[in-house]
């Protein structure tokens, strides 16, 4: 019970609009048990012309004036009647089962609605290291695939629980007022459906949760694929990756075979005990019909109202199949709604206005896991300071500089600007002061425009152009037939390597952060941009404090300070020349570098 009320609670500021549906859905149900009680006149006093008998039961006074009524009038008389009122209800019928299911609808299409933006906006606010432990594929079928079934259990399954429940509570009060003996046998045997419904659907839930995992393998290697679609053709893949696809695609197929073959059994179970119950009705009151205590237009509606009663009851068989797949769902939905970011804010963080002195390092230390990336990381950078980490592939340069903007949190040590511990300013005024080129250019699926102003929405086109400039992107921009309206396409495709870094270091200056971390920012650059970035880079030097990981040492020559990460610590530190002075690892790397020529 306590996973159907998380499955609901997404519906809860919809209760008022389910509770008129609900209403609406009374309605329908009572305009159907007129339309079936229809069925006692035409045939007792239009076709038979003989009276309505209720084989001895008393009803209510209003009912019983009714029934004198009909049995006083003429057959051509009672059928003039019926033509005129039946039209009536059937259409009152439509106008209101019209607007219950478009209410149940579009409160289906708003909670599918609100749980996307529920999971996209928890998403954003997860820490990093989060996405390093999902695979993107897996998120995007939360969102997709998970959603739409929490879609069908709000709008479609609830839909038929509540209108089915109201049937067969009306059908079943109507054989009681028929012949309450019959009826309570009837009803007594019906329940035993509930015994088949519930063993299937915990298997169904079962199912639909190994059901769901595998549709996220599959989006998942649907993503892998797609971005890595060079790849998969360089090394003439296409063949094994078509093969994965089939082989997880077949893994899914049994699986939706197995909970369909469930609901198909479920469901004709249900019948077959329901039609049981219809012979014996038959058997009963068809001996009352031959000794006339019981009319035959009474017994035709007994029946139809008891035959009534096999469809809700296999309707709700399928509500409680599809009930299950969405509480499986709903559990994968708030693994995700659930997850608490390793990274956050201090209940009394203070906003950081602006950065006037120094960055400390004190006695970092990270890993992930069990893997120890940096130990003991201890020093300082002043305003104005151009900082370059090198080293070794796999030091934990990358690392130690994702530490400013918190995208992680060291275990020990701590991180200071101007003297105040970043974990108690809001992440919010400290990432403003914070522009970041990273070694893998992200674009997104915009015009170049929109992509620069990324980090300054509201900047103009001058100061956009300006960045460009800055960053020598405006040429190449211009020579594009719609200029800076230009769609990039997913990831910037449409653009060179070279293209899509200057681009990202301009959306860098736009910001005109008084901080900057240039992860290899000039490593897609060929030799002459490479030569015009850095000249824009070095006059941004003065006043701001950059953070340069450089793969090629010639990059870094003009940087004030360089340090030298190994094995998780500061090997060495000092200016190019002062490094080069010494027979360390960066004279090493320098000498290896200059002999390949790279």
């Amino acid at each position: 019970m306590k996973d159907y009320r998380k499955l609901f609670r997404f519906a809860r500021p919809y209760y008022g609009l389910l509770a008129l549906s609900g209403l609406f859905m009374a309605i329908v149900t009572i305009l159907d048990i007129f339309r079936l009680s229809a069925i006692v006149p035409v045939i007792d006093r239009v076709f038979t012309n003989k009276p309505i008998v209720f084989a001895g039961n008393k009803f209510p006074l209003f009912l019983e004036n009714i029934l004198s009524y009909l049995n006083g009038l003429t057959p051509l008389k009672v059928l003039y009647l019926l033509l005129v009122i039946m039209p009536v209800a059937l259409v009152i019928r439509a106008v209101f089962e019209f607007l219950h299911s478009y209410i149940m609808a579009d409160v289906g299409q708003k909670v599918i609605r609100d749980v996307r933006n529920l999971i996209y906006e928890k998403l954003q606010f997860l820490s990093l290291d989060y996405f390093t432990r999902k695979r993107s594929g897996e998120l995007v079928s939360r969102v997709t695939n998970d959603v739409k079934l929490i879609e069908n259990a709000v709008s479609y399954a609830l839909t038929d629980l509540v209108y089915e429940s109201f049937q067969v509570l009306s059908f079943a009060v109507l054989t009681f007022f028929i012949n309450w003996r019959l009826a309570l046998i009837s009803i007594v045997v019906l329940p035993m459906v509930s015994v088949p419904m519930i063993a299937v659907g915990k298997v169904l839930r079962k199912l639909s949760r190994r059901s769901q995992e595998k549709m996220a393998d599959i989006n998942s290697l649907l993503v892998e694929t797609f971005i890595g679609a060079r790849i998969v053709r360089a090394f003439c893949a296409e063949e094994r990756e078509a093969g994965k696809f089939k082989g997880q695609n077949q893994d899914y197929y049994k699986l939706a075979m197995k909970s369909i073959k469930r609901m198909i059994i479920l469901s004709i179970t249900t019948e077959l005990i329901g039609i049981a119950v219809a012979l014996f009705v038959i058997y009963y009151s068809g001996r009352q019909v031959i000794e006339s205590t019981l009319s035959f237009g009474v017994f035709t509606l007994f029946m139809a109202a008891l035959l009534s009663l096999i469809r809700p009851f296999k309707k709700l068989s399928q509500v409680n199949s599809i009930m299950e797949q969405a509480v499986a769902a709903s559990s994968r939905i708030y693994e995700v709604l659930d997850a608490k970011p390793s990274v956050q804010e201090e209940a009394e963080a203070q906003e950081l206005s602006a950065f006037k002195e120094k960055i400390s390092f004190e006695n970092i230390c990270f890993s992930y896991g069990d893997n120890e990336i940096l130990e003991g990381i201890s020093l300082e950078v002043n305003k104005g300071q151009m900082l370059a980490v090198v080293g070794p592939s796999g030091v934990g340069k990358t690392t130690l500089l994702d530490l400013i903007p918190r995208f992680y949190d060291p275990q020990k040590g701590r991180i200071l600007i101007d003297g105040v511990d970043i974990k108690k300013v809001t992440l919010r005024s400290l990432r403003n002061l914070i522009g970041i080129v990273t070694q893998e250019t992200i674009l997104f699926n915009d015009t170049i425009r929109a992509n620069i102003a990324y980090g300054k929405p509201d900047a103009t086109d001058k100061e956009i152009e300006q960045a460009a400039a800055q960053a020598h992107a405006h040429d190449f921009i211009r020579n594009f037939p719609a200029g800076y309206d230009t769609v990039i396409a997913d990831r910037g495709i449409k653009l060179s390597g070279g293209e899509r870094q200057r681009i990202a270091i301009a959306r860098a200056l736009l910001k005109n952060p008084p901080i900057l971390i240039l992860d290899e920012a000039t490593s897609q650059l060929d030799s002459q941009s490479e030569r015009l970035v850095q000249e824009a880079l070095d006059r941004l030097v003065q006043g701001r404090t950059v953070f340069v990981i450089a793969h090629r040492l010639s990059t870094v020559r003009g940087a004030g300070r360089i340090i030298v990460l190994n094995k998780g610590r500061i090997a060495e530190q000092g200016s190019h020349s002062e490094l080069l002075g010494q027979e360390g690892l960066y004279k090493r790397l320098y000498q290896m570098q200059e002999s390949t020529g790279k």
